[in-house]
């Protein structure tokens, strides 16, 4: 069997990706031949070599934008790296309706050390890593290819304003998260306040649901949970060289910025 061959095998059976070891064991190319193969495909737009040592197949139906959705590979993308992950940030709140804000970037966390971000041509990844590795609030939602591995709606969000100043800061995301708070319930948050690690972003997040009309029951888990801490206060959005002062709500969050939704 030939690379074109093994190709069009993997796409009848919905698998859109392979590694160079894979391809290898299954064709009869070898050295020099495969890569002259590989090259020949990669030049007809039939494959894209996304990281080194593995290539995106890309069928007839998505050969115009040049662009796979990311859940058609990213099971098999990580399994090749060793490595956990799972889709967040804007990618995930795409699949619980909040797509308000448009992006071709695709936003994945996975385990330290830190991937370098791949662009390549419509690839746009970044990646982010996690402190603690969640042991919840990870959902497995199905493809054409498979099972992927997606923040829970909650985790969504905290991670979105965990990580706001590389992300546009709160304005571009509070729509997003008003959206997202639609999707949001109490065993979510519940499984959330079991393990997340930093309190200053549940401030921030039970602040946010508030301003965002979220449910009072889901607010009120927060409270109880962040009851239990001496609270500090903390900048909605953190500026290098500015401090809180003294702040009236129970959040304790100080309001630097004018919050400015665009749903």
């Amino acid at each position: 069997m030939n690379a074109k061959a093994y190709i069009n095998y993997l796409l009848s059976i919905e698998n859109y990706s392979f590694s160079l070891e894979e391809i290898i064991q299954h064709t009869d190319g070898k050295g020099t031949s495969l890569k002259f193969e590989l090259a020949r495909l990669i030049n007809k737009k039939v494959i894209i070599n996304l990281r080194k040592g593995f290539y995106l197949i890309i069928p007839p139906r998505y050969s115009k934008q040049g662009h796979l959705p990311t859940q058609l590979y990213i099971e098999k993308l990580f399994k090749y790296l060793d490595r956990n992950y799972y889709l967040g940030f804007y990618s995930a709140a795409k699949f619980y309706g909040a797509s308000h804000q448009q992006t071709q970037r695709d936003y994945l966390m996975t385990e330290k050390p830190k991937l370098i971000d791949i662009k390549k041509g419509a690839y746009d990844i970044r990646f982010f890593t996690s402190a603690k590795w969640p042991t919840k609030n990870l959902l497995v939602k199905k493809s054409d290819a498979g099972n992927f591995k997606i923040s829970s709606p909650a985790l969504t969000a905290v991670d979105l304003i965990h990580h706001q100043t590389k992300l546009g800061g709160i304005n571009r995301m509070l729509a997003v998260l008003e959206e997202l708070a639609e999707e949001i319930n109490q065993n979510d948050i519940a499984e959330l306040l079991s393990w997340y690690p930093h309190k200053s972003t549940m401030q921030r997040f039970g602040f946010l649901l508030e301003v965002v009309n979220a449910d009072k029951i889901l607010c009120n888990l927060i409270k109880t949970h962040l009851d239990k801490f001496k609270l500090f206060p903390v900048l909605l959005s953190p500026k290098t060289g500015q401090k809180p002062g003294a702040v009236d709500n129970f959040w304790k969050v100080a309001i630097n910025i004018k919050l400015e939704s665009d749903l």
